[in-house]
């Protein structure tokens, strides 16, 4: 029997069916029944949770070394080697360990806990559960997102090592350490619902590979990457759906970053455009903060230089000092930030290439839809960072929003 099996058996034996950490036997918690009939409408009491933990520098490293017969003597020389210290891998690996423990532990009697880690997590585990929980950082949280198609399904992110890791998507991190806390506040409806757009994907044409590479847990070197595509190709006439939707945004280019990226692009069913770029990206309100506005965002510098072009040209009076400078910077780049719930797409062409044959008539803009026909030769479109698909030559995107494809967060105040 597999542990999948066994998870699924143990459900329907009752309250007795909480897993312990990692995978060992089930076991259940105790802790304090809450009174039901004093609960607002609008809450949060799933009966079934997944708990998706992320794969730990320290975790990876040994996976990496193991398949080689290294011993943890021999790994601990070899990141030495590297410069990287074992202890302080460790230690981070304990740290989020016992946050995840203490998740799991904080959990209300009554609900069915499934604890896997991220290479774990399939389309099974969604259906099993009513509601997720990413145990990491924002990486881990785009990856169980990615799988969740329902937008009745709750996500939500608690970042378990604050210290290292940003955690945008996640609760505010003083409830990592005080999750009892932020269930206490679920369960009373203390809460609003953020309704998180995302974007879907239909692909078209000649030469695509609807099959997917998992890039979170493999690493993969470009060969590698490329080696994985490399399986028969199909045909589509007609536009067909992806099984994953994006959180953050959708990235399309040579999968070689020196190599320029050649394709076609339509906005908002407009004229088709050909260009050469180092890429694009297409992001959602939740992503503007992440790699759209790492792309777009302007430094100090650049405002300055701009500034003082623009004062010879007029010969305005402006005094360019530091906190005038500063405070134009900041206001540009934070015009780049929108609302998670926004129903539009951003769309950002990376490094543009313009000549005589190739164009680019708008760097950025809002849209509803975009259409990309691909002239690459060994191109990737890849989803939150974290799934890539092939996309050569003949292979059409077409990169929309749809409501009912929202992600169902939680806003909880700090």
């Amino acid at each position: 029997m597999t542990r999948r099996s066994l998870v699924m058996n143990l459900h329907r034996l009752g309250n007795r069916a909480v897993s312990l950490l990692y995978g060992n036997p089930l076991r259940p918690f105790r802790t304090s029944v809450y009174n039901a009939l004093s609960q607002p409408k609008s809450v949060f009491k799933p009966e079934r949770v997944a708990v998706v933990t992320k794969t730990t520098r320290y975790e990876f490293e040994q996976q990496r070394y193991r398949y080689a017969g290294l011993s943890e003597e021999d790994l601990k020389q070899l990141l030495a080697m590297k410069g990287s210290s074992y202890s302080g891998l460790l230690e981070r690996h304990n740290i989020h360990t016992n946050n995840v423990e203490h998740i799991v532990k904080s959990l209300r009697e009554g609900i069915w806990v499934q604890v896997m880690k991220r290479g774990e997590y399939d389309e099974e585990v969604v259906r099993w559960a009513d509601a997720i929980i990413s145990a990491g950082g924002d990486g881990t949280m785009l990856l169980v997102a990615s799988k969740v198609l329902s937008k009745d399904k709750p996500v939500v992110g608690v970042n378990t090592d604050p210290e290292r890791s940003e955690g945008h998507l996640c609760l505010p991190v003083r409830y990592t350490c005080a999750f009892p806390e932020a269930l206490e506040k679920l369960c009373r409806g203390e809460f609003r619902w953020l309704w998180r757009q995302r974007i879907r994907l239909y692909l078209e044409g000649t030469g695509i590979n609807p099959t997917p590479v998992d890039l979170h847990e493999q690493q993969l070197s470009l060969e590698q990457h490329s080696q994985a595509h490399r399986i028969p190709h199909e045909s589509f006439s007609k536009p067909s759906l992806l099984p994953i939707r994006s959180l953050n945004e959708i990235f399309i280019g040579e999968s070689l970053s020196s190599r320029a990226s050649y394709y076609e692009i339509s906005v908002d069913d407009g004229p088709w455009e050909k260009q050469k770029s180092s890429g694009l990206s297409i992001c959602t309100g939740t992503g503007s903060k992440a790699w759209s506005y790492n792309i777009n965002k302007l430094a100090e510098q650049a405002v300055e230089e701009v500034l003082k072009i623009g004062k010879s040209q007029t010969g305005l009076d402006i005094s360019l000092n530091r906190d005038f400078i500063e405070k134009v910077t900041d206001e540009y780049n934070e015009s780049l930030v929108f609302s998670p719930d926004d129903s539009r797409l951003f769309y950002s062409i990376r490094e543009p290439i313009v000549n005589r044959v190739f164009s680019s008539s708008q760097q950025r803009g809002f849209a509803s839809k975009v259409c990309v026909r691909s002239r690459c030769w060994d191109a990737c479109m890849v989803v939150d960072g974290g799934t890539s698909f092939e996309f050569n030559d003949g292979a059409i995107a077409t990169i929309i929003m749809s409501e009912e494809d929202q992600l169902r967060t939680v806003l909880l105040e700090n």
